[in-house]
């Protein structure tokens, strides 16, 4: 995942300055400039080529189901049509939109109007990687990459693709959930009583987050059977990218949840401390993480990979460009990297260069195959849009893209994970990892 063009970041800085005048369409300037800037970025970034038409029809069909569900009945918008201008494109999305707030934005409004318009636009190249971000959400999605504290109850969710019931990922050791009893591995069936099946995560991290020393009651399924429910007093939650420890035999252990802006500095210190405390191989995890930025994928690689290529990226016209270790790499010793299904994007680029470098094995279940870059581009008001623009390659030029990573040694994940990170007692994919590595510490000791 990229950051924004400096350039765009500045104007949009430069807009929230200002103040948006009504324009004749119903549109205030800024939301007007937003659908303009969005109709552009999906139109010339996007990683395939876009048809002006489809985008244009995806707007219209997201504002006339928005008037549906908020109690407009037989809402009318007139089809608009293409033109070869992009300019041209611009103006008619404009004028769709404006079309919609002078007919009903007196009852709804024309920021929420301007807001499914764009998200209509981007969902129409039927990519789910290309979206809309609204202030909040685009707000909580840099808290998760770049750091920072919040008020919650200290787990990362996900919701299950087949029960649409909110699963626990990971619990943070020492957070209030690790110490009301919480596992990875459980079901949130319902929060304060109103169930999460069908939500999305950000509805459910809505309702567990909170003010600090307020409860909230969940109820849980652990192995496919009822617990009895659990009250949690939330509390100030710091939330590092990196988990380390050093296991028995001399094998460092270090977890990344995500690839943030600070997961490269955070591991640098953490193997620094392994190293002193006598590390003589290394465990990287990397289940569940579902990736982050690009630039952390490769300073990542770099604490592992002395040098050569890291990544190709592949832009909508073919340019690749071909990204090289750091020269920030660590003494080379005995490595494992897990991985599982959730495995994805900036995960799999380090899986991936870490593999086809030789510098370590993957040991775990296949990867989840996202071979694709987006960038974020945040707009006047707060909220952003994040697009498609490039897929990436391995440095042995594999694409992965819905395909996936095939560890070295497949092992399938049998027990339930642990809440306890780096604890081989209930996790078989820890144990095969750490039977390889001591085979490898075994041979170099006798020089075999």
């Amino acid at each position: 995942m990229n950051r924004a063009l400096p350039l765009l970041a500045a104007a949009a800085l430069l807009g929230t300055a200002l103040t948006a005048p009504t324009t004749a369409s119903g549109l205030t300037g800024l939301e007007s400039d937003e659908l303009q800037i969005s109709y552009s970025l999906l139109s010339q970034e996007f990683y395939k080529k876009v048809d002006p038409q489809t985008v244009l029809d995806g707007a219209r069909s997201e504002l006339l189901a928005y008037l549906t569900k908020n109690g407009v009945k037989n809402p009318h918008l007139a089809k608009p049509r293409a033109a070869a201008d992009p300019d041209a494109n611009e103006r008619a999305l404009e004028r769709e939109v404006g079309a919609a707030v002078n007919a009903y934005g007196a009852k709804l409004g024309s920021r929420s109007l301007t807001y499914a318009a764009i998200s209509g636009a981007l969902d129409s190249v039927h990519d789910k990687y290309t979206v809309f971000l609204s202030p909040k959400e685009y707000a909580a999605l840099n808290e998760g990459l770049d750091g920072g504290n919040f008020s919650g109850v200290g787990i990362s969710i996900a919701v299950d693709e087949k029960t649409k019931y909110l699963d626990v990922n990971e619990v943070i050791p020492n957070g209030p959930a690790d110490k009301a009893g919480l596992q990875s591995g459980d079901v949130i069936v319902s929060v304060d009583g109103k169930s999460t099946k069908g939500l999305t995560t950000e509805q459910d991290s809505k309702m567990l987050r909170g003010p600090k020393g307020t409860q909230v009651r969940l109820e849980i399924e652990r192995g496919g059977a009822p617990i009895p429910p659990v009250s949690i007093t939330r509390d100030t939650i710091h939330q590092p990218s990196v988990y380390a420890k050093l296991l028995p035999d001399g094998i460092g252990y270090a977890r990344l949840t995500v690839f943030g802006a600070s997961t490269a500095s955070e591991l640098g210190a953490a193997l620094a401390r392994l190293q002193n405390q006598g590390a003589k191989a290394y465990i990287l995890d990397l289940r569940d993480n579902g990736g982050g930025y690009l630039n952390a994928a490769i300073e990542v690689s770099s604490k592992f990979i002395a040098s050569g290529p890291i990544v190709s990226v592949q832009d909508r016209g073919g340019r690749d460009t071909q990204y090289d270790a750091e020269d920030d790499a660590i003494a080379p010793k005995p490595l494992a990297v897990l991985v599982n299904k959730y495995t994805a994007s900036a995960s799999e680029i380090t899986s991936g260069a870490i593999q086809d470098n030789g510098v370590g094995e993957l040991i775990g279940e296949k990867t989840y195959g996202k071979g694709v870059v987006q960038t974020i581009h945040p707009l006047p008001d707060g909220s952003a849009v994040k697009i498609t623009t490039a897929r990436y390659l391995t440095p042995h030029g594999r694409d992965i893209n819905l395909v996936g990573i095939t560890p070295d040694i497949v092992t399938v994940e049998a027990e339930p994970k642990t809440a306890r990170l780096g604890d081989p007692t209930t996790d078989s994919q820890l144990r095969s990892a750490i039977t390889y590595l001591q085979g490898k510490i075994a041979q170099a000791a006798t020089g075999t």
